[in-house]
C-alpha cells in the first residue's frame, strides 16, 4: 500500500534520489512521507540516522531549510498509507531506534505487534508513535544488544554509542533476519544501520525490487521507481531477506541460507506522466480511453486468442478481482454468457478463499487487477497455483507480483494511470474481455466494430459541449446525500463501477442496484428529489428497466436517464451510443465526467487523490 524507496551507493545525494523515487511511488499512499539519511558530517563520530517527516503529500521539491540537503550516500524513504495509528507526524515512517542508528520504513501489517511492543516496553524500549512500524528497529536493537537499556543509557554521548557497539552480541544481518521472523502477517521491511553502512530487505507478501547499478543499489516497493536507473532488477520472493552494501547478498528466510539472485532485465519503459495541459490526472486519463480502446480493438488479436484457447479448454474458469477489476470481472460473467454460451464464474478477489474448493488440477483462474500487487487477488493466486490452477492475468503493470505469479500474462495496455481512481485500465479489461468473448464464437471482428464505435462515442462525449452538460448536472446534484443508480444485466455491473466512481472521486453516498432488486426493499430509500440514474442500453432490458424508472419517479425520484434513447420518464438525458454490449463504455464515461465534475462542485482540490485510498492495495 505505501511507497518504500531505498539508495546506496557512492553518490552523495541519496536524499534527493529518494525523494524522487517517493514521488514516482506517491499513489501507493500520500497521508505523510519521510526519508532517513545517515549523516556523513565529518565532525559527527557516532554514526547515526538524520529523518524528517511530514504529514500530507510530498511537496514539488525538498524545502531548502531541510536537514536533509545534507550529503549523504545512504537514504531510506516511505511514503504513507495509514493502518495503525492515525496521520501524523509521530506516526510517519521511518522509525528508529533508541540510538537512531537503525532507521525502518514498512508496509503490511504486522498482527503480533502488541504483544511485540509490551515485551519491548519491559525491557526498557522507548515509543513515540501508535505503529505496528516502530517495534521493529527496536525489536532489531534488543537483538543486537540484550542487555537492558538502563544500563546502557548511564554514557552520555559518544561513549554511549561506543558502549553499545562493544555490548553488542550479534550483527546487524543476523539480528535483521531474527527480528523478522518474529513478525506474524504479510510485511516487508526496510532497514538501514548507520555503523556498518547498509539496508538490509525481508518480505513476506508485500512487494519489494533491487536494482543493481553501477557502484550503486536501489530498493523500492515498484520497479518504476528504480527503471530510470538501472534495468537490472531482482524481485524479491516471499521469505527472502536481501542486503545491500559493499557486497550484495540474497538470503532465504527463516534460515538465512545464502541463494543465488536471479537477476531480471527490465524491457519495459515506465512511463513519466506529465498532466500537460490537463488540471488533473483523471480527466487526461478519462480523455486517453478513446485510443486505449481503439489499441485494443485493433491490435489485441493474439491475446483475445489465446485468452479464448484457455478458456475454452479449461475444467472450470474463474475471475477474480478487487473494486473497478471486480466489476470489470462481472460485467465479463455476463459477456461470456451471452456472447458465447460460456459459465464462467466470478467472485470479489477477498472472498475467493472462501469458493476455492472446487479449484482443481485444469481450472483456469483469471485474475484482473491494475497495479498487479493487490493483496487481496495476489494471495489466493498463489494458493490456487499450488492447487494446480493455471493462471492468466490481465494485468497493466508489468513486473508485479500478479504479472510474475502468472502462467500466461496479458498486458491491459491502458499506460501508467496516476490517479488513484481508475477509469482507463476499467476500458481496457473491459474490451479484452468483449473481444475475447466474441473471439470464442470466431466473430471478433464484430466485436472490433462495436469497439471501435464506443471509442468514437467516448471521443464525442468529451466534446466542450457534451461535457458541459454534464458539468451542469453536476451542479444540480452536488447537494445530494445520496445517489442511487440502476441497471439490469450488463448495465448492472455498469450502475456497480458508476456508483464506485462516485464514492471514491466525490464522497457522495452512491449504491449501484439491480433494477429487479427494487421491490425487494431498495424502494424504501427513495425520497423526493433523490438522484436516480437508469443506465438503459439499446437491448432486451430496455422495458425492463424504463419500468423501474417509473417505479422510482412515482415515489418522487430525480431521473437521470443515460443511454442511446431518451424516454419522457427522464427528468435529465445523457445520451450514448448503441453499440450492442460495448454500449456499457460511453455511459461508464459519462459516469466518470459526472464523479469528476461533481468532486470539483463540491469542493475537492485533488480528485486524484482520494481521502484514505491508494492505488495498490497491500494489506488485509
Amino acid at each position: 500500500m505505501c511507497g518504500i524507496f531505498g539508495y546506496i551507493g557512492k553518490k552523495t545525494n541519496a536524499t534527493e534520489i529518494v525523494f524522487g523515487g517517493l514521488k514516482t511511488l506517491e499513489y501507493r499512499g500520500y497521508d505523510s512521507w519521510g526519508i532517513a539519511i545517515k549523516d556523513q558530517r565529518s565532525k559527527i563520530k557516532d554514526q547515526r540516522l538524520i529523518v524528517e517527516k511530514e504529514t500530507g503529500k510530498l511537496p514539488n521539491a525538498l524545502p531548502k531549510s531541510s536537514i536533509l540537503n545534507l550529503q549523504s550516500s545512504l537514504a531510506i524513504g516511505h511514503t504513507r498509507w495509514a493502518t495503525h495509528g492515525g496521520v501524523t507526524v509521530a506516526n510517519a515512517h521511518p522509525h528508529l531506534d533508541c540510538f537512531k542508528q537503525i532507521a525502518v520504513v514498512h508496509n503490511g501489517i504486522i498482527e503480533n505487534f502488541q504483544e511485540l511492543k509490551k515485551k519491548l516496553a519491559k525491557q526498557g524500549h522507548i515509543f513515540h508513535s501508535q505503529t505496528d512500524t516502530e517495534i521493529v528497529p527496536h525489536l532489531i536493537e534488543e537483538i543486537m544488544n540484550p542487555s537492558s537499556l538502563s544500563e546502557r543509557s548511564e554514557s552520555k554521548g559518544e561513549n554511549q554509542t561506543s558502549l553499545r557497539q562493544a555490548q553488542a552480541k550479534k550483527e546487524f544481518t543476523t539480528a535483521v533476519r531474527e527480528a523478522f521472523n518474529q513478525l506474524q502477517g504479510m510485511n516487508a521491511i526496510v532497514a538501514a544501520y548507520a555503523p556498518s553502512n547498509e539496508i538490509i530487505a525481508a518480505k513476506n507478501g508485500s512487494p519489494l525490487a533491487v536494482g543493481i547499478g553501477k557502484d550503486e543499489l536501489f530498493i523500492a516497493s515498484d520497479a518504476s521507481g528504480i527503471s530510470e536507473y538501472t534495468k537490472d532488477v531482482i524481485f524479491l520472493a516471499d521469505h527472502q531477506m536481501i542486503i545491500l552494501g559493499e557486497k550484495l547478498k540474497l538470503l532465504k528466510l527463516p534460515n538465512g541460507k545464502a541463494i543465488k539472485p536471479e537477476i531480471t532485465k527490465l524491457t519495459w519503459h515506465f512511463e513519466n506522466t506529465e498532466k500537460g495541459n490537463y488540471p488533473h490526472f483523471i480527466l487526461k486519463e478519462i480523455h486517453e480511453q478513446p485510443n486505449v480502446i481503439k489499441h485494443i480493438a485493433l491490435a489485441y488479436s493474439d491475446e483475445a486468442k489465446k485468452l479464448a484457447k484457455l478458456i475454452k479448454k479449461a475444467f472450470g474458469t474463474f475471475m477474480l478481482g478487487c473494486g473497478t477489476a471486480s466489476y470489470a470481472g462481472l460485467a465479463g460473467t455476463y459477456l461470456f454468457s451471452s456472447i458465447a454460451r460460456k459459465h464462467i464464474n466470478f467472485t470479489i478477489g477477498s472472498e475467493f478463499k472462501y469458493l476455492e474448493d472446487y479449484v482443481q488440477k485444469g481450472t483456469l483462474v483469471i485474475p484482473i487487477s491494475q497495479s498487479g500487487e493487490t493483496i487481496d487477488v495476489v494471495e489466493p493466486v498463489e494458493k490456487a497455483r499450488k492447487k494446480g490452477a493455471t493462471i492468466a492475468a490481465l494485468v497493466n503493470v508489468p513486473g508485479s507480483t500478479l504479472y510474475r505469479q502468472a502462467d500466461h500474462k496479458f498486458l491491459l495496455g491502458a499506460g501508467q494511470e496516476k490517479a488513484v481512481v481508475a477509469t482507463k485500465s476499467f476500458m481496457s479489461m473491459f474490451s479484452i474481455l468483449f473481444l475475447t468473448a466474441y473471439t470464442i464464437i470466431d466473430k471478433p471482428q464484430d466485436a472490433k466494430k462495436q469497439l471501435l464505435i464506443a471509442a468514437e462515442n467516448i471521443n464525442m462525449i468529451l466534446k466542450d459541449k457534451n461535457k458541459a452538460k454534464i458539468k451542469k448536472l453536476a451542479e444540480e446534484i452536488k447537494k445530494s446525500e445520496h445517489i442511487y443508480l440502476l441497471g439490469r444485466g450488463l448495465a448492472y455491473a455498469t450502475a456497480l463501477e458508476a456508483a464506485l466512481k462516485i464514492k471514491e472521486t466525490s464522497y457522495v453516498h452512491a449504491e449501484g442496484f439491480a433494477g429487479g432488486e427494487l421491490k425487494h426493499g431498495v424502494i424504501a430509500l427513495i425520497e423526493k428529489a433523490t438522484p436516480c440514474i437508469i443506465f438503459a442500453p439499446d437491448d432486451d432490458t430496455y422495458e425492463e428497466i424504463i419500468s423501474n424508472a417509473q417505479e422510482v419517479k412515482a415515489r418522487g425520484g430525480f431521473i437521470i436517464g443515460i443511454g442511446p434513447k431518451n424516454n419522457e420518464v427522464f427528468d435529465r438525458f445523457i445520451q450514448t451510443a448503441s453499440c450492442r454490449e460495448a454500449t456499457l463504455l460511453g455511459q461508464i464515461a459519462v459516469a466518470q465526467l459526472l464523479a469528476y465534475y461533481l468532486a470539483l462542485a463540491r469542493g475537492i482540490k485533488d480528485p486524484d487523490k482520494p481521502r484514505n485510498l491508494a492505488k495498490s492495495v497491500t494489506v488485509k
